[in-house]
């Protein structure tokens, strides 16, 4: 018998969409929730015809994000729509919302409202610039939030333009930090009996990663100002992608290493050149590190030599690895964080894995995304609704249905 996981028995109401939101709820999903995913009659979530769709109209992208989740379609602007999500979120345990600023104020489902219907729920909003700010009132995707937060300034070649992550950082990045305001907002209410609102956003979320582009201008009163540092590190050194043989391999030579590093290059002379005897010095002097450095790969014939030889000596060094290089790699494949899935429409596909470990639980799940509108019945049935009122919410509109 399977052990009930972590977050067994918890319901949690999904009104999100494209990515930031369903990465909350699948990662809900992944621990063991009840999600119902919440979709606006007539098409749900804009990304079940999104990016890559096989020929039954299934997209990938969204079975990726929401396997594991009922799915209820419903308009919610009819008043007998409205009164079905208002029964659902009196019972719930968690609500979360990703909807653009003022859809769910205007249809009073905001958190003033709804900590009425449910004193003990717990409401994760999402949105680009958060529900209380200056900027609340304006719209955002993952790209606006890179370029807000100061991301994009410190990302691309020093003389190039700024230039984005290569993925959706923002919405994946605010999706985890949803995710732990839940489960404290669920501790919460085991020692208080009180909900939560956690208020995310997006523009937050990426700023909070500025590790050095803050304070660093700060301290010297605007005299330091960082900028993009293209593939090598603009404050340490060698630190960066290099050009191996066959492809680029990345080193991270911090203090405590540059000894080992001299040493597994075979160039102890470096430890007493001048150049570069202190971080100082290898900063000034880092074109020509770097050219030291790139020569000595050169004279291998695999970039797996390069990596060994670093790794013998524990030097920190990765190859600059594809995303579909993960397919078959033994560290992904080691820690499920590449999973093979089966959809009953697109078949066996890869997808990333859940990234957190519990110990009581080291088996992932196997988990489908829904048909839109495939739990119309069985959520309905549960709320009261007969078979014949279920058939006239049909006729009506109220709920819908699709094939994929």
């Amino acid at each position: 018998m399977e052990t009930s996981r972590i977050l067994h028995g918890i319901r949690v109401i999904d009104m999100t969409q494209y990515l930031a939101g369903p990465t909350v709820t699948r990662m809900l999903a992944e621990m063991g929730a009840e999600i119902i995913k919440i979709e606006r009659v007539p098409n749900g979530d804009p990304t079940r015809n999104y990016a890559i769709v096989h020929e039954s109209g299934r997209s990938g992208y969204f079975v990726q994000q929401n396997r594991g989740k009922k799915s209820l379609c419903i308009d919610f602007d009819h008043p007998k729509g409205r009164s079905i999500l208002i029964d659902l979120i009196k019972d719930a345990d968690v609500f979360v919302e990703n909807y653009g600023p003022g859809v769910l104020e205007r249809r009073g489902f905001d958190w003033e409202t709804v900590k009425e219907l449910n004193p003990r729920l717990v409401m994760a909003s999402i949105s680009g610039f958060g529900k209380s700010s200056s900027h609340s009132d304006r719209p955002a995707f993952d790209m606006i939030a890179q370029a807000f937060s100061g991301m994009m300034h410190m990302t691309g070649d020093p003389d190039g333009p700024p230039m984005p992550a290569g993925q959706s950082i923002g919405d994946v990045m605010s999706g985890v930090h949803a995710v732990a305001g839940i489960g404290y907002g669920l501790f919460h209410r085991e020692r208080t009996g009180k909900g939560q609102f956690i208020d995310i956003s997006m523009v937050d979320s990426l700023f909070h990663s500025q590790e050095l582009a803050v304070q660093g201008p700060s301290l010297t009163g605007m005299r330091w100002k960082p900028n993009r540092s293209g593939h090598r590190s603009g404050i340490n050194s060698p630190l960066g992608a290099f050009k191996g043989p066959e492809g680029w391999i990345v080193v991270q030579c911090m203090e405590a290493q540059w000894p080992r590093f001299a040493e597994a290059i075979g160039q102890l002379e470096l430890l007493t050149d001048e150049r570069f005897a202190d971080l100082m010095g290898r900063m000034k002097n880092r074109d020509a590190l770097n050219e030291i450095i790139e020569k000595w790969m050169q004279g291998f014939e695999h970039d797996e030599e390069i990596l060994t030889i670093l790794e013998e000596a524990r030097v920190p060094s990765a190859p600059v690895l594809a995303p579909y290089d993960a397919i078959g790699h033994p560290y992904f494949e080691s820690r499920g964080a590449v999973k093979k899935i089966n959809d009953p429409f697109l078949g066996e596909f890869h997808v990333p894995g859940d990234p957190l470990h519990f110990s009581d639980f080291p088996d992932s799940p196997d988990l489908v995304a829904p048909i839109l509108g495939q739990h119309n019945e069985s959520v309905l049935q549960e709320l009261g609704f007969t078979k014949q009122e279920i058939l006239e919410l049909e006729e009506e509109n109220v709920i819908g249905q699709g094939d994929t």
